[in-house]
Formats: C-alpha cells, sequence, structure tokens
C-alpha cells in the first residue's frame, strides 16, 4: 500500500493542488511562502486524527473569505423576510470554500482485508482508491443551527448598540458617534470564536474513475460521511518538526520529544521497548534477579546504618495502642540509572586505553548540530520500531491484538537547523534506510515506508533523485485584490524520457547546490567572467535586486535552452546573459560581427529560444518583445549594435562577448590603465588604437581559444573599485527588466541575498 498522491484544496495558500509522493522518499522545496509548510501542515492536520481540532479559521484561504462573509451578509440582508430554506443552508454553499484533502491510495488486492470499509464497489480488484477528508458543518440534519446561532448573536449586537446610540442622542451628544462595531461582526469574525462549535472534519468515500482527473471530484447526492477514522488501522503516521530548539513547545502530540537530548529519548525507548519490569518473558528473568538481589542488599545496609536514628524516632510514644515501626525500603528501577547528565557521554578520544576511560563529556557540551542529528535519527529508529512492535510494545494487550498498519508514512520538517551543509546530506541520504533497517520488512514486502521531507536546504535536494523533487510554485495574482497561491510541479516529469538534453539538464543540476528550486528569480550566464562580475554590479547598481534571492547559474551559451524546460516550470523570471557567437555563414567558424555581412549566430539559445533567430542580422534587430518569451517570464540580453565615444567621435560598434562589451562600455577606465597583464592587458593596447574598427578588431582577436577569461575578473576584481565599473548596455537592459519584474510582483520577492552558483 502506497500514498500515490493528494489533492489539497482551500488550506491557505494551497488553492487547489497535486501533489504526488514518490514510492520513497518525497521532497518538498520551493521559495519562501511558495506553500511548503502549508502542504505539511495539511498532511498533518488532516491525516492524524488528533490534529483536525487544530485547524482554524486562518488555514481557510483568504481569497475564499469574501464568498464566506456574503453567506453571512445575505442572512443580514435578508432577515426581515422569511427563514431560508433548507436549501439555501445546505453543505453546498460551504464544501467549495472550506479545507479538504482527498488521499488516494494505491492498494494491491490482496490487501482488500485493510481497505474493506472504504471500497467503491464490491467489484474493485486493487488499484487506485480515494478518501476525502473536509471540514464543514457538524450538523447535517439541522442546517439550520449555524443560521440560527450567528443571526442571533449579530442581532443582539445589533440591538445594543441602537441603544447606545439611542441614549446618546437623547442626551444630546454633540460628538460624533462611535464606530465601536460588536462581535460578530462577518462570518469570519464569528467562525474565529466558533469554528469548531459548528465545524468538524468528516470522510467520504471518492470514485476512483475520477483519480487522475486534473479537478477534485464533485459531490454526488450519493456520497455519505463515512463512521470513525477511515485511515485507522490503513498507516501510521509520524512527525518530526522543525527543529527550531530543544524544547519546542510547538512539537505537540505525534512528533518529536520536546527534549531531543539522546538520554532522554534513550529512557522513552527503555520505557517502551526494554524494561523487563513491564510484561517480563524469560529473557528478563536474569536482569529481575539481578535487581532484586541488590535490592535486599542496599536494605540491609540501609537497616545498619540507619538504626540508631530509627531508635531515637520510635522512642516518641507516639499515641495510640502502639508505636509504629519505622521499615526503610528501597526500590531498583533500571532507567533511573539513565536520569542525570551523565547518562549519555561522548568519547573524545579514541583508545582502547583504560587510563583515558574518564576522557568524556556529557552529551550537552556536543554542538547543536550533532545533537539535532543524533536526534533525528533516533527518533526514525523510535518510530520504526514502535511501528514494527518491538520489544515489550508488541506484548501490550491494546496494542499486541492489532495488526500492523500496513504503511509507516514518516513527514519530517526542515531537518538542516544546525547542521553542517556535509552533515545534511548525510542524514537525507541514510534518513529512508533507518525507516526500512528492520528484518521484517525486507521479508514482508507489503508493510511500505513512504517519508515526505519539506526543506529550504539546497544541500538536500542536491541529493536527492530528481523524481522525489516536489517544487511548489508561487502564482502571481492576477489582480489587486487576488490572494497569491500556489502549485506544485513534479521534477520527474520536467525533462520527459532519457534523451541527451534531459541527460545534460539533470547532470548540470546535481553538480550545483540546487539553489534554484528556493530562489525568487534566476540569471543564466555564459562563463565564469559573468559570474564574477555581474553579483557585483547587482549589488552596486540594483539595491532591489541585492534584496531579493537570486540563483546565479553558469550554463554556457550552448546549453542555457537544455533548461528551458525547467525555468518554465519553476515560473521565476529569468534573465538568460549570452553572446552573441557570431559565425560565418558557410561554415562554423567564427567571425568579427557586423551588419550586412551575411553572417549567422552559433548561439543555440538564440536560435531556439528567444528571439529564435538564426541570421545575425535578425538577431540584432529584434526588439525587447523579441528578446523575451510569450509568458513574459523570461528575457535573453546578449550584446547588440552600440554608440561608442571613442576619442573625438562617436561610432557604432559590436561587441562579440561579454568581455569586448565591458570594456568599450568602461573605455575610459581601460584606457588609463598603466600596469596590467594577460587578457586586460591585450583590451588596454587595442582601445588605445587610433580608430574603434582597430580597436574591436584586436579586441576580438584577443579573445581566442587561449584567452583567460577568468583572469581578466579577477585582475578587474583586484584592481579596480567594483562600484566604478559599469556593466555594459544589454546587460543593464537586461538587469533593468529583472528589476521591473521582482519589483511589481514583490509577493515573489524572499528578501535575501544573490547566491552565485556555487555559494
Amino acid at each position: 500500500m502506497k500514498i500515490s498522491h493528494i489533492d489539497i484544496q482551500n488550506f491557505r495558500k494551497l488553492k487547489t493542488c497535486r501533489v504526488e509522493l514518490s514510492d520513497k522518499s518525497t521532497i518538498f522545496v520551493g521559495a519562501n511562502n511558495s506553500g511548503k509548510t502549508s502542504a505539511m501542515d495539511a498532511l498533518i492536520m488532516f491525516l492524524k486524527k488528533s490534529k483536525r481540532r487544530e485547524i482554524s479559521t486562518t488555514d481557510i484561504t483568504l481569497s475564499n473569505w469574501a464568498t464566506i462573509n456574503k453567506i453571512a451578509s445575505d442572512w443580514v440582508a435578508n432577515a426581515s423576510a422569511e427563514p431560508p430554506k433548507p436549501s439555501d443552508l445546505s453543505l453546498n454553499i460551504w464544501r467549495p470554500f472550506l479545507p479538504a484533502i482527498d488521499v488516494w491510495l494505491n492498494v494491491d488486492e490482496l490487501q482488500i482485508h485493510y481497505v474493506s470499509h472504504i471500497l467503491p464497489t464490491l467489484d474493485w480488484d486493487g488499484g487506485l482508491l480515494g478518501v476525502r477528508l473536509i471540514l464543514e458543518p457538524k450538523e447535517l440534519e439541522t442546517p439550520e443551527a449555524i443560521y440560527k446561532s450567528y443571526m442571533d448573536a449579530y442581532l443582539a449586537a445589533q440591538g445594543t448598540l441602537a441603544a447606545r446610540k439611542s441614549t446618546k442622542e437623547n442626551k444630546g451628544a454633540n460628538e460624533s458617534l462611535s464606530t465601536l462595531a460588536l462581535w460578530p461582526t462577518s462570518m469570519r469574525d464569528f467562525l474565529d470564536r466558533k469554528l469548531q462549535d459548528f465545524f468538524s472534519v468528516n470522510a467520504y468515500v471518492l470514485n476512483p474513475a475520477h483519480a487522475q482527473s486534473e479537478s477534485p471530484q464533485p459531490f454526488t447526492e450519493f456520497m455519505e460521511p463515512l463512521e470513525g477514522d477511515p485511515f485507522e488501522g490503513l498507516f501510521k503516521i509520524d512527525i518530526i518538526n522543525a527543529q527550531r530548539g530543544f524544547s519546542d513547545p510547538n512539537s505537540g502530540e505525534g512528533a518529536a520529544n520536546t527534549d531531543r537530548r539522546l538520554s532522554s529519548q534513550l529512557r522513552h525507548y527503555f520505557n517502551e521497548h526494554l524494561d523487563p519490569s513491564d510484561l517480563p518473558d524469560a529473557s528478563d528473568l536474569d536482569a529481575l534477579e539481578a535487581m532484586e538481589a541488590a535490592r535486599t542488599a542496599f536494605d540491609q545496609k540501609l537497616k545498619s546504618s540507619f538504626s540508631v536514628a530509627i531508635g531515637e524516632l520510635e522512642g516518641l510514644n507516639y499515641p495510640g495502642f502502639s508505636d509504629p515501626q519505622i521499615l526503610l525500603s528501597s526500590k531498583v528501577n533500571p532507567v533511573e540509572g539513565l536520569s542525570h547528565d551523565s547518562a549519555v557521554q561522548f568519547k573524545v578520544v579514541r583508545s582502547e586505553d583504560p587510563l583515558v576511560n574518564d576522557l568524556c563529556l556529557p552529551e550537552k557540551y556536543n554542538g547543536l548540530g550533532y545533537q539535532n542529528l543524533i536526534s533525528m535519527i533516533f527518533n526514525l529508529i523510535r518510530f520504526r520500531d514502535e511501528w514494527m512492535r518491538v520489544g515489550k510494545v508488541g506484548k501490550r494487550e491494546k496494542i499486541g491484538n492489532t495488526p500492523i498498519e500496513p504503511l509507516h508514512l514518516m513527514l519530517i520538517e526542515e531537518p538542516e537547523a544546525h547542521l553542517h551543509a556535509q552533515v545534511q546530506q548525510v542524514f537525507i541520504k541514510k534518513a529512508y534506510g533507518v525507516l526500512r533497517n528492520h528484518s521484517e520488512l525486507a521479508e514482508k514486502p507489503q508493510f511500505s515506508s513512504q517519508m515526505v521531507v519539506s526543506t529550504h536546504s539546497s544541500h538536500i535536494a542536491h541529493e536527492t533523485d530528481f523524481t522525489g523533487l516536489r517544487y511548489f510554485r508561487r502564482k502571481l495574482p492576477k489582480s489587486e485584490l487576488e490572494i497569491p497561491c500556489a502549485s506544485v510541479v513534479s521534477m520527474s516529469t520536467i525533462f520527459g524520457d532519457e534523451t541527451p538534453t534531459s541527460k545534460f539538464a539533470t547532470r548540470y543540476l546535481k553538480t550545483t547546490h540546487c539553489d534554484l528550486f528556493f530562489a525568487d528569480a534566476a540569471i543564466l550566464v555564459e562563463g565564469p567572467v559573468e559570474r564574477m562580475l555581474v553579483p557585483h554590479f547587482i549589488r552596486n547598481h540594483y539595491p532591489e535586486l541585492e534584496r531579493s534571492y537570486i540563483s546565479l547559474l553558469e550554463i554556457g551559451g550552448s546549453h542555457a535552452h537544455t533548461l528551458r524546460p525547467l525555468i518554465k516550470a519553476l515560473g521565476i523570471p529569468t534573465l538568460v546573459i549570452t553572446d552573441l557567437d557570431s559565425i560565418k555563414k558557410q561554415s562554423t567558424g567564427k567571425a568579427q560581427p557586423k551588419m550586412g555581412q551575411n553572417l549567422r549566430t552559433g548561439n543555440h539559445t538564440l536560435k531556439r529560444w528567444a528571439p529564435g533567430k538564426t541570421a545575425l542580422d535578425e538577431v540584432l534587430a529584434a526588439t525587447h518583445e523579441d528578446k523575451t518569451t510569450d509568458d513574459g517570464l523570461v528575457r535573453v540580453a546578449y550584446p547588440c549594435l552600440a554608440k561608442i565615444q571613442y576619442f573625438s567621435e562617436k561610432k557604432a560598434a559590436i561587441p562579440y562577448t561579454f568581455e569586448d562589451a565591458l570594456v568599450l562600455e568602461n573605455l575610459t577606465m581601460f584606457k588609463a590603465m598603466t600596469d596590467s597583464k594577460g587578457l586586460v592587458k591585450k583590451m588596454v593596447v587595442a582601445v588605445n588604437k587610433t580608430t574603434l574598427d582597430e580597436a574591436c578588431k584586436d579586441m576580438f582577436n584577443a579573445l581566442d581559444k587561449n584567452a583567460k577569461k577568468a583572469e581578466m575578473a579577477l585582475e578587474l576584481l583586484y584592481t579596480t573599485e567594483p562600484n566604478l565599473l559599469k556593466p555594459p548596455a544589454y546587460i543593464k537592459e537586461g538587469l533593468d527588466w529583472l528589476n521591473t519584474m521582482l519589483i511589481d510582483n514583490p509577493s515573489l520577492v524572499t528578501q535575501s541575498l544573490v547566491m552565485p552558483e556555487g555559494e
């Protein structure tokens, strides 16, 4: 049994979205405020029965409240007329706007005995089964209950305000009437207090025929709510909350221990699984016998040691028929041996020499990262063993008499807290294996484990197979009144089949830190010079962009287009900075860019993405709209015709790459350089030629395959003030566009830093 996918409706930022779950590990990624936490909380609140009463009005998608409030305002407007008909108060007026989650299980026909209570028909023979959990009014037989309660409260409040107004008018008060408003002012105001009184989570069986439909299955008159918890006995759900601290009050029931010290967790594990005094068997008798012997010996010691003092107490002539006799009796409890600060120690010197055994430190002296790692791994062990009924757990009557659930669902929030990058990678690689490290799980494949992790860590995303990544994409509001929502993209479907393009894109992203999945915007650059200098342009000329989380990737002009499916799926503003790569018409040899020479571009990005042209004259003549994709989210920037003031005359020039474009934009600076070397020196020599044509030709020739472009960038950073270095005109146009995109859409901005690839 596995959870195939879930459909979430009307829960916070998730107006409607589908989240497919991988058979093993599913990782939620995305920028801040993209909906990752909303999806995780939806799973927790709906699937864990004890959490359903924690659903509040703040969990309802904000954009739905206008419609929900109108229900109450219509009641008030029609209060003087006849009471509404039952049909006007039916569940159907509420259901389209209230939180719900559809859970689709993929079940083998041999497991029919687990799911008999949620079968839609008797002829089901395996496959998908769906259950909808929805927050809706409790009183199905009396839908007017909410109406009556709201109207009574509203009319009473209005009556109180009217009486106050009348009193003030009779007194001749001149001051303006108060704007005081009494509860309830709206249905939202009413439900802030009364939601749990009138609403609860009900479960309904869904029709498998609608399982793959993009839209959630509509309610029908034949759908009746199920009795009890539909998932009881189907899966065990455990939670590890975000590691915000070692006494996080928000952990709550069903989550990892609030005290994450290993000693505390060991005590809990001992009590649940190992305590020899709890349901003892033959293997516990030796330990119990030793404990009893220790207790007897200790009692004798107590009796002899306290005999004098007790004799004095017994001589106090206690009133009554006889003086009570004082006895001392000890109790040996093995778990108390773990109830001290040094119960768990870490040996800081690895040696077998008994003389160094004292070189240990209590666990509290370890860093938070190491404590968090141990805590999370041990919790995975504990949850797994509870599921598999290891040790004493399986002997307890209440638990031992119920079958083991066929599915274990493990939810982990932001495991990266306090963990070094490498440790994050170790954790995510090992976590699922820990959940399956039990002999019966290998021998009995009918028991399944699924792990869902939400993260902000590019390092965790890096170690995850793309088939398990789920990207939460922020959807731009179409109007000022619309609330931003989110959708979910499965990375497994982005690149399609195993084509060379998909292989390259996947391999490239695996060599980076995958910070693209957490960015507000992306900049794809041609080479190392752009990668080093573009962040300086942003830092010194674009303060708004610097405050945004921008992923800067060095992809190369010939390969940028391979990320096109991914960029489209992510839906974030993307600036592609590339070169002209002008070549001769009949060969692949590079050519100095000039108009009217029947040249073409060899750049695949320009040919296949934007502007989608091959002839160099057409590429150079492309408009702003030509350089922008149809969805308006991608802008390609490349060298174009520029007017250059060269000595006393202003002439046109066409740069070949970023390097000569940078020089032409900063002519005065380069002309003044006296102590230069390498490629910079060649550029300085070129710009001191008599004519602009000569300068452009020499710079073009200097940019051969042996040109050390990265060294040029490093020398510029070393010898010049970055704030004085102006970006080439085409890059400035691109950054202006990106700046406008993020300013016009502030909901996209995370308020972070520019993050070049690899940092």
